[in-house]
Formats: structure tokens, sequence, C-alpha cells
């Protein structure tokens, strides 16, 4: 006898990983152009451009490798943990300077 399944949802997976490819991948492309402005040895105004440029390139591979066919968790992983690491190391020196 064979085990009877679930209806799949595809519309469901495509609407989460949509969403996690637009939301998840505009939040962390903010992170990385910030840590990146932060962490490139350039002069500030040339690390920010340089940053800024390639940010268009990180966004678009992060969509394109969400719809790649990687698992709905680990693309949630990727988002939940790369963030906010990228946000602590290009906010963290800004946020010292503004408390003291």
């Amino acid at each position: 006898m064979t085990r009877l399944s679930l209806p799949s949802r595809p519309w469901l997976e495509i609407s989460l990983r949509t969403a996690l490819a637009i939301l998840g991948g505009y939040a962390l492309t903010y992170a990385f152009t910030a840590a990146l402005a932060r962490v490139l040895p350039l002069p500030r105004v040339d690390a920010v451009i340089v940053a800024t440029l390639l940010s268009f390139v990180f966004y678009l591979g992060f969509i394109l490798w969400s719809f790649a066919g990687v698992p709905l968790r680990r693309l949630a992983l990727v988002i939940a943990v790369a963030t906010p690491t990228l946000a602590l190391l290009g906010f963290w020196p800004n946020l010292l300077e503004r408390l003291g």
C-alpha cells in the first residue's frame, strides 16, 4: 500500500522564497554594503562608492541564489545569521561614536 502524501502548495513556497529573496536580500545587502564600506582600505568616499556599486551585484546574486533550489530553511538561516553579523560590523562603530 502506498502512503498518501499531502497536496503540495507550490504557490506557498514560491511566495515565501520571493519574500525572502526580496525583503531579506535587501536587508542583507544593506548590511553587506555598510560592512564593506567600513572594511575596505580606501578613503571613506571611495569605500562607500565601491561598496555601493558592489551591492547591486551582491543583491542580484543573492536573488538568483535564492531561486536556485536552495532549501527554504537554509535561505532563512543565511539571512537570519549573516544580516545581524554584517550589520554589527558595519554599524557598531557609528553607534559608538553617537553614544560616546
